[in-house]
């Protein structure tokens, strides 16, 4: 049985992700309008351009932002856990000046080298120009990313969502006409405005937050900035790897397919990355911190992490499975029917989320721990073989075997990080929690060799019979341990007695 305390517990981690709040809906619905539009004024090509552009000045940002925007929400969170407001106001003071040094370095970076960037990129310099225009991206990037990091270490998070949701409002309408009446040669303004919305929304909502300003000198900077940058660097090491790879995946596919192949690649990834992952990333602004803040307790550290695997669990299956058996008719929905051969892809990769959800649960214990060092070497051993099974996945398979690596990689990413947590913290799974994965594993693969072996016909009704039994499954769980019907209902008392 579920006690109130643990219901109150559920209920705050459900209420964090925003994910059935209006926020995420209207966000959802942002995200899809955009990118159906986008890809059908675009098409594989214009897609591939952007992918590129926005590949690279991600990997510039990788290399020059020192992991900031991650490693500092841990300590933010740790002062403000403490109630000492001097000392959140030397953590904040001194993290905004390393976001603008860091920032501006890799405008630098970007600006200098752009002749450089456009041949590695496109294998000329027709792209140079953009480049040097594209180095205000990286510099917005790292403000934005710092303005966030801020509001989510000191739990800000309905100025958090309030920013996203304009900023994907903006993001659409600055987008849509600027494609539409110039097609591929508006992909450069159109990114540049959209990151300079995102920091103007970001840097507006964390100006809200009252914070003393200090004066700081080089060695208290030196100080105090020393445990962000000694843990941001090991993560930003890794985000460049990641990136770079990402990077050079996408180089490779465009020299041994086409910049289309890389479209659709982008394209595929973007549905299984973005619209699930929106579950990964609306939980993440409040676990990590609050993870962070247990990070010594290890019973409590363990019930933290248990109860974000099983939410995960609950929240995500449902939706892989309606992605796996209709796969075709959403990617028509969000792109268009020029976008299909990428369906093989998505529902491969997606097949693969349920492990990313338990290892994404723990991969974040690293980070409470401060284990910087476990983090990236776990990281950077994942980057590699997922780096060759891609490689290989492509030359033999095309852009479905990118899909089958994924999930292969995902599979050999969880048991590497249970094993991990298992030496180092002693960390375990709930018995219940791994009957659940089991369950929900077996009847994920169910319907993705419905989609490959079996027709149409078959695939779409037994697929159907599984996501409705497993979204009743889900439900029922979750009301059983947040009491969802009795939320609703008192929910819905209160407002007739306002009335």
């Amino acid at each position: 049985m579920i006690d109130n305390n643990q219901k109150i517990v559920y209920r705050e981690s459900l209420k964090t992700t925003s994910l059935f709040g209006g926020v995420q809906i209207y966000n959802i619905l942002i995200q899809i309008v955009r990118s159906k539009l986008v890809a059908v004024l675009l098409g594989p090509s214009g897609m591939g351009i952007m992918g590129l552009l926005n590949s690279t000045t991600g990997l510039i940002s990788s290399f020059t932002n020192l992991g900031l925007g991650t490693s500092a929400v841990k300590n933010m969170a740790e002062a403000n856990a403490t109630g000492d407001s001097e000392r959140v106001s030397m953590v904040v003071s001194v993290f905004r000046r390393l976001v603008w040094l860091t920032g501006l370095f890799g405008m630098l970076v970007c600006m200098l080298l752009a002749p450089y960037w456009s041949r590695l990129t496109f294998g000329n310099t027709d792209y140079t120009f953009a480049f040097v225009i594209l180095s205000v991206n990286v510099l917005l990037m790292q403000l934005t990313s710092g303005q966030n990091a801020l509001l989510q270490g000191l739990k800000r998070y309905k100025f958090l969502a309030q920013s996203t949701v304009l900023g994907n409002t903006i993001g659409l309408f600055i987008a849509v006409p600027l494609y539409y009446f110039w097609g591929v040669d508006a992909i450069v303004p159109v990114l540049v405005l959209a990151n300079l919305s995102a920091f103007t929304l970001a840097f507006f909502f964390a100006r809200k937050v009252a914070i003393k300003q200090m004066k700081l000198t080089v060695g208290e900077i030196r100080h105090e900035g020393k445990d962000m940058a000694k843990m941001g660097i090991l993560i930003g090491l890794q985000g460049i790897f990641a990136t770079l790879v990402a990077y050079l995946i996408q180089i490779f596919i465009s020299k041994t397919g086409s910049v289309a192949d890389v479209g659709l690649f982008n394209s595929g990834f973007t549905i299984v990355n973005t619209y699930v992952g929106l579950v990964f990333a609306s939980m993440a602004t409040a676990y990590y911190p609050r993870l962070s803040e247990v990070s010594n307790n290890n019973s409590k550290f363990r019930m933290v992490i248990n109860q974000q695997a099983e939410i995960s669990l609950l929240l995500l299956t449902p939706l892989i499975l309606g992605f796996i058996v209709y796969v075709k008719w959403i990617v028509v929905l969000l792109y268009s029917s020029k976008f299909l051969p990428a369906q093989g892809m998505i529902y491969w990769a997606i097949g693969g989320v349920l492990f990313k959800a338990m290892s994404w649960a723990m991969s974040y214990g690293l980070l409470a721990k401060g284990d910087a060092k476990a983090f990236f070497w776990n990281e950077m051993t994942t980057i590699v073989y997922g780096f060759g099974l891609n490689l290989a996945g492509y030359h033999f398979f095309g852009l479905t075997g990118l899909g089958m690596s994924s999930c292969l990689t995902y599979f050999l990413y969880f048991f590497q990080l249970w094993i991990i947590t298992g030496k180092k913290y002693q960390f375990s799974f709930d018995p219940k929690i791994l009957r659940m994965f089991l369950l929900m594993v077996l009847v994920s693969a169910v319907c993705l060799c419905l989609r490959v072996f079996a027709g149409n016909g078959i695939s779409y009704v037994l697929g159907t019979l599984l996501i409705g039994a497993m979204t009743y499954y889900s439900f029922k769980a979750l009301d059983n341990r947040m009491g969802i019907k009795e939320l609703v209902q008192s929910r819905l008392k209160w407002r007739k007695k306002e009335r």
